[in-house]
C-alpha cells in the first residue's frame, strides 16, 4: 500500500475521527484539556504506527499537561482504537503538538495591528496635507 493511496487516506480519517470520539467523550484524566483537538493523523502504510497531531487552546502549561496526560493513557487510547476501528493492525500512536492554529491566529492579530498603523499614519497623513493645501489656499 502506497502511503498516499486511497485506503491509506480512508484509513487516516477514520482514525483521526476515532481518536476525537476517544479523546473527547471517553478519557477521565484531568490533565487533558476539553479544548483538545485531533488536527491531522498519519497511518504507517504497514499500519504498525501513526503520528497524531494535537492542537490544545491554552497556554503552555495546558498543552504540557494535556500531552503527558495523552500519552499515559496511550494504552487506553489504543485498546478503544482496536475495539473501534477494525485494523489488521492497530497502530502504536505517537502524538505530537500542533501549533499551527495558534500560529495563524498570531499571524492574524500581527496583521491586524499593523493595518490599524496603516490607517492612523494614513489619517495623520492626510489630515497633514489638508492643512497645507488650506494654508497655500489662504496665501
Amino acid at each position: 500500500m502506497r502511503k498516499n493511496s486511497i485506503k491509506n487516506t480512508r484509513i487516516n480519517g477514520e482514525v483521526q475521527r476515532v481518536l476525537a470520539e476517544i479523546i473527547r467523550g471517553e478519557i477521565k484524566d484531568p490533565r487533558i484539556s476539553q479544548w483538545t483537538s485531533v488536527v491531522s493523523v498519519e497511518v504507517a502504510p504497514d499500519l504498525k504506527s501513526c503520528k497524531a497531531w494535537i492542537s490544545v487552546l491554552g497556554n503552555e502549561e495546558v498543552r504540557k499537561a494535556t500531552l503527558e496526560g495523552l500519552k499515559s493513557a496511550e494504552g487506553f487510547i489504543r485498546k478503544q482504537l482496536a475495539r473501534t476501528v477494525n485494523l489488521r493492525n492497530t497502530p502504536e500512536i505517537t502524538f505530537v503538538m500542533d501549533q499551527s492554529i495558534e500560529y495563524g491566529v498570531n499571524m492574524s492579530h500581527r496583521i491586524d495591528e499593523v493595518r490599524a498603523e496603516d490607517q492612523e499614519k494614513a489619517r495623520a497623513y492626510g489630515t497633514q496635507e489638508e492643512e497645507s493645501s488650506t494654508l497655500e489656499r489662504e496665501e
